[in-house]
This record gives C-alpha cells, structure tokens and sequence, in this order.
C-alpha cells in the first residue's frame, strides 16, 4: 500500500531537509516548465505560496526553514514564489530567505497590489514591496482580489516598460467577482492570471479558466489544497490504487497533478513551510499526468471519499 504523506515524509525528513535531496530529484527527472504564452518565458510548474507560513517576525527557526524551503525548492529545478503586501510580514521574511541565500536570480519572485489603489497609491505599494524583498525588479506584480470589471492594466504596463516588473497580472480567491473578472481577463488579456481551484473547489472551471486560456494568459492556481481541507478529508485513508499510474506517492502530488492536468493551468503554488513539503510537492512537476479521463476517475473517488 502506498505510504500517507506524513508517513513517507517522516521517514525522509533528515534527508529531505537539504538541498542535495532535490538536486538528486530533478537529476533523476527534471522538473516539468510550460510556457507563459505572450511572452515565451518558460516557468517551473510547480511554486510556493507564501500567505501565513511566511508571516512572522524575530524568529531565527522558522527563517531558517524557509531558507531551506527555497534552497530546496531551486535546487528541485523550481523558481517561483509567490507573495503579498497583504500577508503580513511574508514580503519581508521572502527578502530575507531570497537574501541570504543569495538566489534572486534563479527566482521568479511574484507579489501583489491593491486593486482599489488610486495610481499614487499603487506606486507607493510597489515601491515598498521592492524595499521589503530587497530586490529592484519583479518578475511578476499582480492586482490583487480584481473585482471591478473596469480595471485597467495600464500602470501595470508602465511599469512593465521602465524595467520595474517583468510580467503583469491579476488575481482573485473571490467566487463573486468571477463575472467581472471574466470580463477584465477577456478586454485586457493579463501575461498572468491567477484564481482559486482544486480538486474540491472546481468552480473556476466554468468560466474563468476557459477566458484565461482564451486569452493567452498563463494561469498560477491558487489554493490547491483548499486551505488544508483537502488533506483533512482523507485522513487516514491510503491513496487511491490508481495514484500509481500517474506516478503519484503522495496525496499531495495526487491534488497538485490534478490541477497541472487541466489544460489551462501553468502553475500551483501551494503552501509550503519545510523543505520536506517542497520535495514533496515538487515531484507533482514530474511523471505522468492526468488524461481527461484519468481527471473524471479522480474527481469520482473524491467526491466519494
């Protein structure tokens, strides 16, 4: 029977914990990248989510893991983390660990901005992100939790053109704001676009992945674990028997394989506190994926579950 998760994390945490873990990873199978479609950058599927397990301060221990999180998740062939202003202190303990590990550049750094900012204010939040990551530049800025079918991309663009950002984009983790967000993604065709979806929560499948894929825009999923409930419903269960036809050994890679499935999505950016997780998580870049039948077999032995 496959190991649980936490079962075959345990077993491996002391070698998990160090880079060489990873290094033998993406020396065995590199990480697979897609393309982000309108402007060919080629991006590791498979990122960190930063919102509460980066949220802390004066804490040697927890910076400690999340260096090693990073070094971990780069040296499995990774790159992107993503952030926000709106997390707390994730912004700057992200500079810190980018920092003293001295990765920057093998990193695709990603933060947010207020969607209801006026243009001074959004100016002022990017400059402060830049300041607490300690970087001069963002591969990725987005406007965060869009919810009026108006917004504009053009500052975003601007700052796109004066070599402060690289990639634009706009997210939401709010199902009330889909019909307006369809609209902005279809009108201006955002580089990036990122939405909250999992297995257990498909609304976004609707409508929004079928505009973004429309669109041209590469799509981050956030969420994949739905905030953890995911992992708690089937607790105590053993993986599914046809885990292993898509080379899965944890529930973790099961949820995150499943998104990277659906034809619209670039990338997952789960939660991720200990270097066990990230090695854990990155081999959900790895291996066989789902078919469209292989997504309706997993969908049915959730849903049962």
């Amino acid at each position: 029977m496959p190991l649980s998760r936490r079962d075959m994390l345990a077993a491996t945490a002391a070698a998990a914990a160090l880079p060489s873990a990873a290094f033998a990873q993406a020396a065995a199978a590199p990480i697979l990248k897609r393309r982000v479609p309108q402007t060919g950058f080629m991006l590791p599927v498979v990122g960190i989510g930063t919102a509460i397990i980066f949220d802390f301060e004066n804490d040697p221990a927890k910076l400690e893991q999340r260096k090693q999180v990073v070094r971990a998740l780069v040296a499995g062939g990774g790159s992107l983390i993503d952030t926000a202003p709106g997390y707390g202190n994730a912004e700057v303990q992200v500079g810190n660990a980018v920092t003293e590990t001295g990765l920057r550049s093998q990193l695709f750094l990603a933060t947010k901005f207020s969607s209801r900012d006026t243009a001074a204010q959004a100016e002022a939040e990017l400059k402060a992100s830049l300041t607490r990551m300690k970087t001069s530049y963002l591969d990725l800025q987005q406007a965060w939790n869009v919810s009026d079918a108006n917004f504009s991309l053009a500052q975003m663009k601007a700052w796109k053109a004066a070599g402060t950002i690289r990639h634009v984009g706009i997210t939401s983790s709010m199902d009330g704001a889909y019909d307006a967000l369809a609209q902005v993604v279809r009108r201006e065709k955002p580089e990036f676009f990122q939405i909250n979806y999992s297995l257990g929560d498909r609304d976004a499948e609707k409508l929004l992945l079928p505009a973004a894929q429309d669109a041209g825009c590469a799509v981050l999923t956030n969420l994949p674990f739905g905030r953890n409930t995911m992992f708690k419903k089937v607790a105590g269960k053993p993986l599914p028997d046809f885990a292993r036809e898509i080379d899965c050994t944890s529930f973790a890679q099961l949820f995150l394989k499943y998104n990277l499935s659906h034809p619209a999505v670039t990338a997952v950016i789960p939660g991720t506190d200990l270097p066990q997780y990230m090695l854990d998580n990155l081999n959900a870049g790895r291996g066989r994926m789902p078919d469209a039948a292989m997504r309706r077999r997993i969908e049915s032995w959730f849903d049962a579950v």
